[in-house]
This record gives C-alpha cells, structure tokens and sequence, in this order.
C-alpha cells in the first residue's frame, strides 16, 4: 500500500449480487494501493469485508469531505448514494452492473481504466438538475422531499382509477382520471416518464416535465415546462364502486413516499441543490477536466476555464441512447473523423451483461 495520499473516497455497494461484492473489492484494493483512504457503509461492511476501511453510518456525513462516491451496481443503487452525496455537495460515478443504466457512467469491462482516471483526476463534474417536492394538507406543509429522477403520484388503490387537477404556475392544467402523473427531470425522462410515454431530453437540457400515466382524457399528452415553474397535483380522490374516495401515494426516485389523502396537493419545482455526476468520456472520449471542475450551468472545463472535451455532453448522452437500447444507425454517414469516434464510443459503452 502506497502512503496515505490525503485523499478519500466513498464506497457504496449493491451488496446483494456477487459480482457487485467482488467489483467493490478490487476497486477498493486498486484505490489503497494508490494511497487513498476508502470508506464504506456500515450496512455493507460485513458483506465487503475491507480490513482497512473506514466504516460509517450511511448518512451524510459518510460522503462528506471525500473526493467522490464510487458506485458498484445499478441506476437504482446510483439513487440510494445520491441521498448521502447530494447534501454533501460529493459527484457520484456509477459502475453499472444493472440492466440499462443511464446514470452509471463506466462498465466493469473498463473498470480498470475507469479506476486509473479517477486516480488521476482526469473527469469532469456535471451538476444534474434535481426538484423539491411539497406535500399540503389544508394548507399546511406534511412533507418535504426531493428527487433526482422523478416524483410520481400514483393511485393508492390499484382497482381504482386516481382523480387529480393538474396545475402550472398557479393556473388548473386539466383534471383526469389516471393511474397517476410524473413529474420528471431530464436525467429522469429515461426513467419512469419514458415508459409512461414521455419525450426524451437531454441531461443538459433545463426543464421541467409533466406525464400522465394512463389518463383517460382526448388531452393527456406529456408536456415540457420551463424549468422555473412550479407544477401541482390535487388529490380529488379515487371512486370506487360505493362512491367511497381512497387517496394516493407519493413516491421519489422510488424510494421516498408519503401517503396522500383525498385534498392532498403536491407541489414541484427546480431543486435548490443538483446532484454532481462523475463523467469520463466527453466527445474526444475522456473528460480533461479535474475533480470538481464545472463551468456556468454545469459545462465541465479544463484549468484554463475553457469547455473541454468533458462539456460535450450531448454528445455522450447520444452514444449512451443508442448503446442502452440497440438503436439502428446504419448507413448514417456524418464526418469522417466524428464517425470514427462516435464507432468508438460506442463499443466503449455496450453493457457487460445483462443484470
């Protein structure tokens, strides 16, 4: 083990799979070498047994004053570390083992790159937008929560159809009867508001979006709202057969809720503080710029506060959509050189298996 170097990274491991376990260790082992202090959550360490981790209670001070938050496992293990990296101000970088994963930004056939990078300082920082979320009942607050993908308001009652209004920047959108809504940022729409038929946007994008699940209206199509209005959902109730009214839930990236009785109102808007997201490969395939570096709006950019290769967002997010979901682009021709690349990025980006 080389000396102690100061620096100290987070830990945090989908320790229900075998081969997230495994990944975590040799992640772990490659980040002592290197001199670099590594923590783990007290919930995992039993599982991931590091005899030189500093072990912590998984709340915020877990991820506070470390240099990143490594993550070993899905999206949905990405959202469980982003309520200990958020409030710490820590980026997150996600090794994907899950099924899709638009979070996570490297694969375990590269992880040995990946580790070298991190090492070296060598990725940008990208600020993804999050939303506050308020829960009022007669006009007093009952609950206060966030989220990074969405938050959805989803009938309590699965035989019965939910009755909400819908509202923007205090004026009543439409009322529906429907399963629920989303409302999502656009690191969500590829999450839970896509597969209610949302639109797709990208990360860099600033807006807000309003998606109704299974709405039985004529005008029930997704809408894309500027990121600086304040959506609301009001629970009317759901009818059941007897006339009697049920409620609804509220969930948070799927993992927050709060219950949501008939009268309830659920309020959203742009998040006070954005989550930070780790990303190695830019449009030249790595991101140059060094730990924490992020320009206006969360452009990444090198030393000299010039956008680097890191900024080119759209461009990796592009190569992410047609890795994750096998999209057709034969016979697409563009520039030579860009072509060439983009090729590249792609084989970078296949998953590793399906999890």
């Amino acid at each position: 083990m080389s000396q102690d170097s100061g620096r100290a990274m987070l830990l945090v491991v989908h320790t229900g799979r075998p081969d997230a376990v495994h990944t975590g260790r040799i992640v772990a082992g490659r980040l002592r070498t290197a001199g670099v202090t590594v923590r783990t959550l007290k919930s995992e360490a039993d599982d991931l047994r590091l005899p030189d981790a500093t072990v912590l209670p998984a709340s915020q001070r877990a991820a506070e004053g470390a240099e990143m938050v490594l993550v070993i496992g899905g999206d949905g293990t990405l959202l469980r570390a982003a309520e200990l990296a958020r409030p710490a101000g820590t980026p997150l970088l996600g090794v994907n083992l899950g099924h899709v994963g638009f979070l996570a930004e490297t694969e375990p056939d590269v992880l040995v790159d990946a580790v070298h990078h991190v090492l070296a300082g060598t990725y940008c920082v990208e600020r993804r937008m999050t939303i506050d979320v308020t829960v009022r009942q007669n006009g007093s607050v009952t609950a206060t929560t966030w989220a990074l993908n969405e938050a959805t308001v989803e009938k309590a009652a699965r035989e019965r159809m939910l009755d909400l209004v819908t509202e923007v920047d205090g004026r009543p959108l439409s009322r529906w009867g429907c399963d629920g809504v989303v409302f999502a940022t656009p690191t969500g729409s590829t999450a839970y508001a896509f597969s209610a038929g949302g639109p797709v946007v990208w990360p860099d994008v600033e807006a807000l979006l309003l998606v109704p699940i299974s709405a039985h209206a004529l005008f029930a199509g997704p809408m894309v709202v500027s990121p600086e209005s304040v959506l609301a959902a009001e629970v009317i109730g759901a009818t059941g057969g007897q006339g009697e009214k049920s409620g609804a839930v509220l969930w948070c990236d799927g993992r927050r809720t709060a219950d949501l009785p008939p009268g309830a109102r659920v309020e959203v808007r742009r998040g006070a503080q954005p989550v930070l997201l780790a990303r190695l490969r830019g449009s030249a395939g790595l991101g140059v710029a060094g730990p924490g570096v992020v320009g206006p709006g969360g452009a990444a950019q090198d030393d000299a506060g010039q956008e680097g290769p890191g900024a080119d967002v759209g461009a990796s997010f592009t190569d992410r959509l047609v890795a994750k979901f096998g999209l057709p682009v034969a016979g697409w021709r563009g520039r030579g050189e860009a072509r060439q690349d983009a090729a590249a990025r792609v084989r970078d980006e296949e998953p590793a298996g399906d999890a």
